[in-house]
């Protein structure tokens, strides 16, 4: 039953101060309450660790870890080491929920099927709109193949992703360089571990997580070229690690067609991209073909999705 779901809350927070609380009172405030939340301050250095050691000291709810400033991977491993529930919920400090979020989660991981859930997520502050891939649920199935063959992105900000803990132990099970790599926008190592190492992953938009954009963190919007190709190549040594973790090799494009057929519901980008992964590979041309054009009849016999499912802001 969804009542009976245990959640963890990891919280990571550095020099947040102004927003950190807001964060932790939420996940308090939740309709299903977590059996804990976890913040993890990483060496602030404006007072975050006193406010939440005043605020939060004493309640047996919330758990502070207060380290060395090591980068957000850093912090996310030091939130999982103490997580007891079955389902981990990552968290930003500027970050928040509404009370409902974990409930709307719990019935998702009900069934026993989704392994990975990402939610949509309310833009606010400096910025108003509504990042995610469309109003309705979308079942990924597996994306093993298509994420180690094409980079596919199957995932959301931090604060919109949930895992089961095996899952979140598993993708952050990483080589000590891969830390130092990783102190900002480590949910790359969380989406894409998860994707490769063979977790399923549903979409559920909940209206319930509020994604805030602030002086602190815009620096994202003013990308040049130089950080584009500096961050893809980072993610594709990423996810080539994980490729060599679950041993997917060059015959991966010959099983597109199988994952493929694990989504219910796949879009005509999704029906698009892995006709195109079964393209490629050292079968004959004409089996390479013969795997493709099933795909696209598959999505012409009737297995479609309701709207189409645009990417979402990374």
């Amino acid at each position: 039953m969804p009542s009976q779901t245990r959640f963890s809350v990891v919280i990571t927070s550095y020099n947040y101060r102004d927003y950190v609380t807001a964060a932790v009172d939420g996940a308090l405030a939740q309709t299903h309450p977590p059996c804990e939340v976890i913040v993890v301050d990483d060496g602030s250095s404006d007072g975050s660790a006193q406010l939440l050691r005043e605020r939060y000291g004493e309640d047996p709810r919330v758990s502070l870890v207060c380290q060395d400033n090591g980068g957000q991977l850093s912090a996310f491993l030091a939130g999982l080491r103490r997580a007891r529930g079955e389902i981990v919920c990552f968290l930003d400090s500027d970050d928040h929920w509404s009370p409902g979020y974990l409930h709307k989660l719990a019935e998702a991981y009900a069934s026993g099927e989704a392994d990975f859930v990402i939610s949509d997520m309310q833009v606010f502050d400096q910025e108003s709109r509504v990042i995610g891939y469309g109003t309705a649920p979308v079942d990924f199935g597996y994306t093993a193949i298509s994420t180690a063959v094409t980079g596919c992105w199957y995932g959301a900000p931090t604060s919109a992703l949930s895992m089961r803990k095996t899952w979140a132990q598993r993708s952050l099970d990483l080589p000590e360089r891969f830390v130092e790599r990783w102190k900002l926008s480590a949910d790359n190592c969380l989406v894409y571990g998860a994707s490769v190492l063979g977790a399923r992953k549903l979409y559920l938009p909940t209206a319930e997580v509020h994604y805030r954009i602030h002086g602190n963190n815009g620096w994202w919007a003013n990308r040049g070229p130089g950080h584009a190709y500096r961050n893809r190549l980072d993610c594709r040594v990423l996810i080539d690690h994980y490729a060599r973790t679950a041993a997917i090799g060059a015959w991966a494009p010959e099983l597109a067609k199988l994952e493929f057929r694990t989504k219910p519901a796949p879009s005509w980008p999704e029906t698009r991209r892995y006709a195109s992964i079964a393209l490629r590979g050292d079968a004959p041309w004409w089996r390479r073909a013969e795997q493709a054009l099933a795909i696209v009849g598959s999505r012409l016999g009737g297995r479609k999705a309701e709207k189409p499912v645009p990417a979402p802001v990374q």
